[in-house]
């Protein structure tokens, strides 16, 4: 069985993210969505509700993927789940300098783990779960930005109030 991480911090989940994550599960037998969890980092959803999120797009979506977190090193814990794949999406120049770098090093730590660079689609290029949160704040439209089934939930949490 081929199987691959997904990792991010899906804070909250795009559809950018769900592009990526739809066309991997297209290409390995199983894939684990892998949300981030760092306790120096503020994130806007915990865990449990990033977990939930995603789930709820699973679902909408008919996905066939497995939702899990993932504390201290991600070569460990694809190593630990059997997993050969890193499957990482990128937007720009910018993002790949840092991808490589940390594809080289996780290839370190892993020798038998591979890491797969998807580019994303064009019209999702500039997206981002940090964008997504700038605009959501000041009450601005979202909706063609994260998905349709979990977007009411992510504007009462970040907008505020404002409509």
């Amino acid at each position: 069985m081929r199987i691959a991480v997904c990792p991010g911090s899906f804070d909250p989940v795009t559809i950018g993210h769900l592009d990526i994550i739809s066309r991997a599960a297209k290409i390995f037998d199983k894939v684990i969505v892998a949300i981030a969890v760092n306790p120096e980092k503020h994130f806007s959803f915990n865990e449990d509700e990033r977990k939930d999120l995603l789930r709820t797009v699973a679902k909408h979506e008919n996905l066939n993927i497995e939702i899990d977190t993932v504390e201290g090193l991600l070569a460990d814990y694809a190593k630990e789940k059997g997993a050969t794949a890193i499957i990482k999406g990128l937007r720009a120049m910018t993002d790949f300098e840092y991808e490589f770098q940390m594809a080289l090093t996780n290839k370190k730590l892993n020798p038998e783990l591979e890491t797969l660079f998807l580019a994303t689609s064009a019209e999702n290029m500039f997206l981002s779960s940090s964008m997504v949160k700038q605009v959501a704040g000041f009450g601005g439209d979202i909706s063609n930005f994260v998905p349709e089934c979990i977007a009411d939930r992510i504007i009462e949490r970040l907008s505020g109030g404002k409509k």
